[in-house]
């Protein structure tokens, strides 16, 4: 089994910065795809960024330019970085790990959520 505590979700006006961390344990070889998703309202959960084993990033477009998604393979901890931060930015943000657990099997965990709310 795989366990992800997510931290760093709160309250904060546009324009500003906020930082979440995400950290995995559990029995598992290695963690292969990290990554951020979240979910507003009445919407799909969308993915926002993902970093690969090697430090491939990808994002939406929407994010681009503002946030920035790292990892330390050392903690099995991913952050996503968030600056200048807008109202529609809002929502519960989601970590997702892809985790190794032979050489034949993978698992996908999810965190519980952390609400970010973006005040204009």
């Amino acid at each position: 089994q795989v366990q992800l505590v997510e931290s760093g979700g709160g309250l904060v006006q546009a324009g500003g910065s906020l930082r979440l961390s995400c950290a995995a344990s559990g029995t598992f070889l290695s963690i292969s795809s990290m990554g951020w998703y979240r979910q507003s309202p009445g919407k799909q959960r969308e993915l926002v960024a993902t970093v690969t084993k090697d430090g491939t990033t990808h994002y939406t477009d929407s994010v681009k330019g503002r946030f920035t998604i790292s990892r330390d393979n050392a903690k099995n901890t991913v952050y996503l970085q968030m600056n200048s931060l807008k109202p529609e930015d809002t929502a519960v943000y989601y970590c997702n790990v892809v985790v190794r657990l032979s050489l034949l099997r993978t698992a996908d965990s999810w965190g519980q959520g952390t609400q970010v709310t973006v005040s204009s």
